[in-house]
């Protein structure tokens, strides 16, 4: 179901509070019952915190709560709880209720179709969530009309054989026109979902990192923009790129110790086991 706006402003808020007081450090079951109080009683959002306190109670998991209110919260703002109390995602509950804060505020303006899909496809690729459980969360998004949850179930199987920017470019008013400038007479197979401007700023950012087309289209079009990372996470973060770098250094200086000495064994590159493992789809 779709909320009132005013839904989605006490949504921004609950998320703000909770994002700011568990960085307090703050137990989380004692901000749910606190901000149940502050929460505007004339929506439905007081019942919620109600029923998440509830749930955290029991099974000590936010995200299940938030999974059985699937009326009240999208598939999408559950997958995003459900990826912070993942420790293996690396994804902080910080950043997780930042994403949900600026989504809710989107959503209580003058939201688009166009413009939702951007942001949750941002929020998927810079934090690594995983293109599929995410674009899936997505498409059962009841703000998205049958063409755009077609359009977003498609985009599963796309990714990886067809840029982003293609994604956009390709199902947008600025396709048609740059087609008919050539071919007057020509009639898209299907209907666009994307509007000249954003079509336009697409074809500009085609084999480019697709970070340049988020910024482009917030800079241009006003679309929502993730919450900045913390001086902490960014840390983390690159700290994480460095520990790679130097695990990939010491790999290459034994293996050039061992060229030296005579001692590559070429079996080691032909193991099976090398090849296994998990491959996801970030």
């Amino acid at each position: 179901m779709n909320l009132e706006k005013e839904e989605y402003i006490e949504q921004a808020y609950f998320f703000r509070m909770l994002c700011l007081r568990i960085g307090q450090g703050q137990s989380t079951q004692e901000i749910l019952e606190l901000l149940d109080q502050e929460i505007l009683s004339t929506t439905k959002l007081p019942f919620a915190i109600g029923f998440l306190r509830a749930e955290l109670k029991h099974t000590g998991q936010l995200s299940r709560g938030f999974e059985r209110l699937g009326h009240y919260f999208t598939p999408f703002q559950t997958l995003l709880i459900k990826s912070a109390e993942n420790e293996k995602m690396k994804f902080s509950v910080e950043s997780s209720l930042g994403c949900l804060e600026n989504e809710a505020i989107y959503r209580s303006k003058q939201p688009t179709q166009a413009g939702l899909f951007i942001y949750q496809f941002e929020v998927l690729a810079r934090n690594h969530l995983g293109y599929d459980e995410g674009l899936i969360a997505m498409s059962r998004d009841p703000f998205y009309p049958p063409e755009w949850q077609s359009f977003i179930a498609d985009a599963r199987h796309q990714l990886g054989v067809v840029d982003f920017a293609d994604l956009i470019y390709l199902r947008s008013n600025w396709y048609i026109l740059d087609q008919r400038r050539n071919n007057p007479g020509y009639e898209a197979p299907i209907d666009p979902l994307f509007g000249e401007k954003e079509g336009k700023i697409a074809g500009a950012n085609r084999n480019r990192d697709p970070l340049y087309l988020f910024a482009a289209l917030q800079r241009q079009l006003g679309y929502p923009a993730l919450p900045m990372k913390s001086e902490k996470e960014t840390e983390q973060a690159i700290l994480i790129v460095l520990q790679s770098k130097i695990r990939d250094l010491e790999g290459r200086v034994r293996l050039m110790e061992q060229e030296i000495k005579g001692q590559v064994d070429l079996e080691h590159f032909a193991k099976p086991e090398m090849f296994q493992g998990d491959f996801k789809d970030d």
